[in-house]
Parts: C-alpha cells; sequence; structure tokens
C-alpha cells in the first residue's frame, strides 16, 4: 500500500537534483563563468511550480492540517517551523529571480546559496523527523484519505502533461 510521506519523499529527491544543479550553476557563476539564464529561468518555474504549488500544497493544505488536529498526539509540532522555512525559501526564490531580472551574479549567488542550504536542511528535517513521526500519528484510514488528497490536489492545480514536463526537466540535469 502506497504511504502519503513516500510520495512526499519521492517528491524531494527530485528537487534535491534541482538543488544539485543550481549549486553547480552557481559554482560555475563563482568561477567567472557566465551567466546561464535558461537554466535560472528553467529552475525558477520549477521550483515556483513543482516544489510549491504541486509539493508545498501538500504538506501546507493536507499534511500540516491533519496534523494539527487536537486528535493527531505528536511529542512536538515542527509544522510552524516547516511553514517558516517554506517561506523563507519563497524569499530566497524570489531574490533569485531579482537578481536574474537585474543581471546581479553576486544576488543570484546569494540567494541559491541560501536557498539550497535551506532546501537540504528542510528536507532532511521532513524525511527523517517529521514523516516518520506522522507515520505513527496517523492512522491507515487517514493515511489513505491523505493519499487520495494528494492526488485530487495534484489534478486540481496541474493540467494534465505539467507533471512531466517538470519531471523531464529533472531527468535532464
Amino acid at each position: 500500500m502506497e504511504k502519503p510521506f513516500k510520495m512526499l519523499s519521492d517528491e524531494h529527491q527530485n528537487i534535491l537534483k534541482v538543488i544539485e544543479a543550481l549549486t553547480k550553476e552557481v559554482n560555475a557563476l563563482e568561477t567567472g563563468q557566465a551567466l546561464n539564464k535558461d537554466f535560472f529561468n528553467q529552475a525558477i518555474d520549477f521550483i515556483k511550480n513543482y516544489a510549491d504549488k504541486f509539493h508545498h500544497v501538500k504538506e501546507e493544505d493536507i499534511l500540516f492540517k491533519e496534523l494539527s488536529k487536537d486528535s493527531v498526539q505528536m511529542d512536538c509540532n515542527p509544522m510552524e517551523q516547516m511553514l517558516h522555512e517554506h517561506d523563507l525559501g519563497r524569499g530566497f526564490v524570489k531574490g533569485i529571480k531579482q537578481g536574474l531580472e537585474r543581471g546581479n551574479k553576486e544576488q543570484i549567488i546569494k540567494n541559491s546559496k541560501e536557498y539550497s542550504q535551506l532546501l537540504q536542511e528542510h528536507i532532511f528535517k521532513e524525511d527523517n523527523i517529521l514523516y516518520p513521526m506522522a507515520d505513527q500519528s496517523l492512522d491507515q484510514k487517514t493515511q489513505q484519505a491523505m493519499l487520495k488528497e494528494f492526488k485530487q490536489a495534484e489534478d486540481k492545480k496541474f493540467a494534465q502533461g505539467t507533471k512531466d514536463k517538470y519531471l523531464s526537466f529533472v531527468k535532464k540535469l
């Protein structure tokens, strides 16, 4: 039986591949190579749509809401921190986009590094702390209902073929 946390962790792997490519592009910029605007535009598109609208919506609108219910017993409640980190990430992506629009390499480098560092740590916390806690706290019936909601959220947020577009981008990296 598929688990909602496996789906989220699999999506994290795609996001981490883009983060790895982002890091390589930043390293190239720092060694004096030309700004690869096409890559940065595609990476921003991926982050804003796949990472934020496709992935984070499942966490923020479904998982975190489920975990915030009074009936869910957890030793601690890390959702506020996770939401804060999502917001920080959005700010860094905005900074990358602004740097790209202005041709400001330093702004691109700074925000890309901050975003990459944040996301690597954030994903580690979710995969190794939050998701296992949620798996223990939520019964199978709730998890299956969440999985169904995840798929409905995907259909609602993404037109047919959009997910494949982003997965194709990841495969090319």
